[in-house]
């Protein structure tokens, strides 16, 4: 019987990845008929989409304390109906006072969402035994990648954002409802031997190094996002719609390595796989740069999607690990906050670098990023991954407990 429940909560919660991903991907494509629709200049646009990173951001900061206090089932299954409640209220915006509230009310949504599904992840692990992180953020993958196409066919079939991003909201509700009976109860730190209400998490140091990783993790997924095209088109003369196929090159890459991703976790472990996806992530970007044909460019940004796809779920694997089980939801918010901060500033830091220099210059060094990326998961090595304490603050009164998880 508990078997069953653990098999149903993985996938209630590879269905819950995928549905996020779903919806953020109608949401991605149709922002140019958002545009349309109110009028609104790039500027405006640009604002939106900060306005809804920074409710992202904010909640997934704000979730530390919430997942330590009530846990990851309770969140999700109140923040992904969230999801889906604030692309409707983005879908009905009148105006753009309007609009800005409502993304960052669904940015709010979607951040705490993000990290609860990632906690629950986590619980999911320690109950299955093995590593299951990379196949959850497959199904993200897998869902982005279908609610783009959806987005796009909408749009060849005339469907205006309004209709389309209510449909996708009307239909995302329902669904995140039902897979709510599927996750896992896991422990909070109030279940612990002091417990976290009224007092503050402390995270070891170990914590803010996984941040760090997956904040280099997160910019370079946003570099090849953002830049692949201009690079293909400006730098190596590519056409307008061969330029366009680098980022579905990676994308595709990125969702058929983390299928694999687990089986190479459980065999090689998270840590040496971290570091050896650095070096390979570095190695692609290398071919990237030095590349003289679009063709080998294109290449270069399909390995680069292999190469990093494990790096992110890896960080959140990891953060489960080196914290005591009942604040591994804490933990993984940090991480998390770590680094959708990186996705969010790392295309602006590479574009300020390009206007100095040259694109190409950018992308170097996003490779030396990924070399950090690999050199900074080899200090997880020995104590750091084995045994670390949490301490949580309560009061005046600091205790550190002494239980503490296994290494990865």
């Amino acid at each position: 019987m508990a078997t069953t429940g653990v098999t149903r909560a993985r996938r209630a919660g590879v269905a819950t990845f995928a549905l996020v991903g779903f919806v953020f991907g109608v949401w991605t494509v149709r922002i140019p008929a958002l545009a349309d629709r109110l009028a609104l200049g790039e500027g405006a646009v640009g604002f939106t989409v900060f306005a809804w990173g920074t409710g992202a951001l904010l909640c997934m900061q704000l979730s530390r304390s919430v997942l330590s206090r009530v846990g990851s089932r309770t969140v999700l299954r109140l923040a992904a109906p969230a999801v889906g409640l604030g692309v409707l209220a983005v879908s009905a915006a009148g105006s753009y006072p309007v609009l800005l509230a409502a993304v960052v009310v669904f940015g709010m949504a979607f951040g705490l969402t993000d990290i609860a599904m990632n906690a629950q992840a986590s619980t999911v692990e320690l109950a299955m035994g093995r590593p299951v992180m990379s196949g959850m953020h497959a199904g993200w993958s897998a869902g982005a990648v279908t609610g783009g196409l959806t987005g796009a066919g909408a749009a060849a079939l005339g469907m205006g954002f309004t209709p389309t991003l209510a449909l996708a909201g009307a239909l995302s509700v329902p669904v995140a409802l039902v897979l709510g009976r599927d996750y896992l109860c896991d422990p909070t730190a109030s279940e612990g031997a002091e417990p976290a209400t009224g007092g503050a998490v402390r995270m070891p140091a170990a914590v803010y190094l996984i941040g760090a990783l997956c904040f280099v993790a997160f910019l370079i997924e946003g570099s090849v996002a953002d830049w692949s095209g201009l690079y293909l088109r400006d730098a190596l003369g590519a056409g307008d719609s061969l330029a366009a196929l680098g980022y579905p090159a990676f994308e595709v890459a990125m969702l058929a390595g983390r299928l694999l991703g687990d089986r190479a976790s459980a065999r090689y472990g998270a840590r040496h796989l971290l570091v050896w996806s650095g070096i390979a992530t570095a190695a692609a970007f290398v071919l990237v740069v030095l590349a003289d044909a679009p063709a080998t460019a294109l290449l270069g940004f399909a390995v680069v999607g292999a190469a990093v796809c494990v790096a992110v779920p890896l960080t959140f694997s990891l953060a489960g690990t080196v914290v005591p089980q009942r604040v591994a939801g804490a933990a993984i918010a940090q991480v998390g906050a770590l680094g959708y901060t990186g996705l969010l500033l790392g295309p602006v830091l590479i574009g300020v670098v390009a206007e100095a220099s040259d694109l190409g210059v950018g992308l170097t060094g996003v490779a030396l990023l990924a070399l950090a990326m690999s050199a900074g998961a080899w200090l997880l090595r020995g104590r750091t991954v084995k045994r670390v304490s949490v301490r949580v603050v309560r009061g005046p009164k600091r205790r550190t407990p002494g239980l503490s998880r296994g290494s990865t």
